[in-house]
């Protein structure tokens, strides 16, 4: 998991060297890229890549490129830490969705752990004007369709194979991507193309990293790892893009994660309770 969050860190850094670059443009490389291993993942695996819920799969595959889309605008527009703080807020639209699509029931004390939450990312936005409304609204957004992306994964969980439900998601991510990049494109120049290489392979070292991990231990023990990824924002932010924070945007992050690990917390020993 920690090399998992290393190699996403990276991949954050590239979609911001490329920032002269439309955000859909770059959404459009990284998921072409992914597309061609997913299909010779799914060929090697001999599972045909249609897949039977294709009503979920499609929702899945839209959530996931407009957060996506969203989340590479948000890098590129705001503080790298800042965005990917605001990022980890998904785990609270994914409890507060499961209370709706899936029945799922929340403990009273987790609407507590929201609001501390979403109060570190206003204390953020107040006291840095970095931070456009817009771009926080933005980088919301990002943090909510990726819970709907979640959620529709989890929805397919035991309806279809790993692979079918991934690929899904980059296939739609290039065509949609591919359709916007026609209107819109802007040549890469020169370094450009090495950053859009890398953007693909440390993507592809994240994810492969990430499966390891969920495979080998508890989710709930490694996923906490997973938000040193603020961390690793805040160093490259610093290393590459000469980018400062005051106390109080580290209050507003530290407020964010705090409310994220408190809801996971309790959440994961309200399963152990009933299990």
């Amino acid at each position: 998991m920690l090399l998992s969050t290393f190699w996403f860190s990276l991949m954050n850094v590239m979609v911001k060297k490329l920032a002269h670059l439309p955000a859909m443009e770059l959404v459009f490389f990284r998921c072409s890229v992914a597309t061609l291993i997913g299909f010779a993942g799914l060929y090697k695996e001999c599972v045909s890549w249609v897949g039977s819920n294709r009503k979920l799969l499609f929702l899945r595959g839209l959530f996931g490129t407009t957060a996506l889309y969203m989340f590479f605008l948000s890098i590129q527009n705001m503080p790298l830490g800042t965005a990917v703080t605001i990022q980890y807020i998904s785990p609270v639209f994914t409890t507060i969705l499961a209370i709706y699509l899936l029945k799922e029931k929340v403990m009273p004390v987790q609407w507590l752990f929201f609001l501390l939450s979403f109060a570190g990312v206003i204390l953020i936005k107040g006291f840095d004007d970095r931070v456009s409304w817009t771009m926080l609204a933005v980088g919301i957004l990002s943090s909510f369709f990726s819970a709907l992306a979640y959620t529709m994964v989890r929805s397919l969980k035991q309806l279809e194979h790993p692979l079918v439900v991934v690929l899904h998601f980059q296939l739609l991510g290039a065509l949609v991507g591919g359709v916007f990049t026609i209107f819109n494109f802007k040549m890469p120049q020169g370094i450009d193309w090495l950053y859009i290489v890398l953007i693909g392979i440390v993507t592809q070292l994240g994810q492969l990293n990430l499966t390891r991990s969920l495979h080998s231990e508890n989710i709930a023990k490694v996923s906490i790892l997973n938000y040193l990824g603020i961390i690793y924002a805040l160093f490259f932010g610093w290393a590459f893009f000469k980018e400062i924070h005051d106390g109080y945007t580290f209050l507003g992050m530290l407020c964010v994660i705090a409310g994220v690990v408190l809801n996971i917390y309790v959440t994961t020993r309200k399963k152990e309770v009933i299990a």
